[in-house]
């Protein structure tokens, strides 16, 4: 399992406590040359950060790869990215956040099963549901069924469809650029942190008149922490998404929260809103 820094620089400490944690899962960690380094606010150059990418990519060893940390700067490194070397060698990728944009354009130019899930540094103190989910969905022959101990039905129904998305914030940045996301006939997934009510409602009013929701199969709701209260936020979204007729449930531990369940990206699930469940059709590493 090789580890990348595609965003921000991180806390040495933190990381190496998240290190620990993956060990302890069973897993062999690989921490490439230069993975310390730093310029500002990213974690080293842009091409330092995606050579990290394409080489870890491009070697034979690694089977998985696991993000240090989001925080900002993924956007920055997209072109840089080895696309056929990548299509070539597909390999698991883990992150949320920020890492949303290596996740959304790998899974749109290269067709790769992405992962949304914990970073390292978020695994330093992640609970043990969070660690198992993310053995559970990497490791594992075993077909995913999430269910929401939580969740909240916005909108009644059952779809079957791709799941694709991510960080909101992030996404709406990809609007307008060469790795602009389609999601017509997938199921949505979307989460945030620290974005208030005004800005929740202009990203995704920017992006329905941009077309994105056109062809929506179906939403799922993640953890949109410190971003006002939960009536709000699903309140948007259900003016949104009025007359949209879509499943449409909230409540996913997935995301800013202390609970990140893993959700392998791009592959077929049903999302059963009234049953409160996402059920995968099969297992996220294999085929």
């Amino acid at each position: 399992m090789g580890i990348v820094a595609p965003a921000s620089p991180f806390d040495r400490p933190t990381f190496d406590r998240g290190l620990q944690v993956l060990e302890s899962m069973g897993f062999r960690v690989v921490v490439p040359p230069g993975l310390f380094k730093k310029k500002g606010y990213l974690a080293g150059s842009d091409g330092h950060r995606a050579d990290l990418i394409n080489r870890m990519f491009a070697d034979p060893g690694i089977r998985a790869i696991v993000c240090a940390r989001g925080g900002f700067g993924s956007l920055r490194i997209l072109a840089l990215l080895d696309f056929a070397l990548i299509r070539e060698n597909p390999k698991i990728l883990v992150g949320f956040s920020d890492i949303t944009a290596l996740l959304s354009t790998l899974y749109t130019t290269c067709r790769l099963v992405t992962f949304h899930g914990p970073v390292v540094t978020t695994l330093a103190d992640a609970p043990l549901e969070t660690q198992r989910a993310l053995a559970t969905a990497v490791a594992s022959t075993n077909v995913l069924k999430i269910e929401f101990k939580q969740g909240l039905t916005l909108r009644s129904g059952v779809t079957s469809a791709p799941i694709t998305g991510g960080n909101l914030t992030t996404l709406c940045h990809l609007i307008g650029t060469p790795f602009e996301p389609n999601f017509k006939g997938h199921i949505l997934f979307l989460e945030d942190r620290g974005e208030a009510s005004y800005r929740i409602d202009r990203m995704l009013v920017q992006m329905k008149l941009a077309g994105s929701f056109e062809g929506l199969a179906g939403l799922v709701l993640g953890t949109f922490k410190d971003c006002g209260s939960a009536e709000d936020t699903f309140r948007i979204f259900g003016e949104v998404f009025r007359g949209v007729d879509i499943p449409i449930l909230a409540g996913l531990a997935s995301g800013h929260g202390r609970h990140n369940i893993t959700i392998p990206m791009g592959l077929e699930v049903t999302l059963d809103a009234d049953r409160q469940a996402l059920s995968f059709h099969r297992p996220a590493t294999i085929g």
